[in-house]
């Protein structure tokens, strides 16, 4: 799958995370405490879409999350805008 797929996918967001990060448990907590569907790419597993992923955005740290719930995807940022938008 590629970034762009991705981006197409019926979910309500898509965030892109690693193996160990905090800041990810974290964002998933908060989509699933709100009930909120994601579709999660593992950026160790898939380097060539974590790589695109930060090269579009200019975001460095993981997680990327995106908002698919609009007609175009919607960059937010990591978990702590993640948390901005939610609440």
């Amino acid at each position: 799958m590629d970034l762009d797929q991705a981006l197409k996918s019926k979910t309500d967001f898509l965030m892109i995370s690693t193996n160990v990060c905090y800041y990810c448990i974290r964002a998933k907590n908060i989509l699933d405490a709100k009930g909120f569907s994601y579709f999660e790419i593992n950026g160790n597993e898939e380097l060539d879409v974590h790589l695109e992923a930060r090269k579009r955005t200019g975001w460095r740290t993981v997680p990327i999350i995106w908002d698919l719930r609009n007609d175009q995807p919607i960059f937010v940022g990591g978990s702590d805008e993640l948390m901005s938008i939610l609440n």
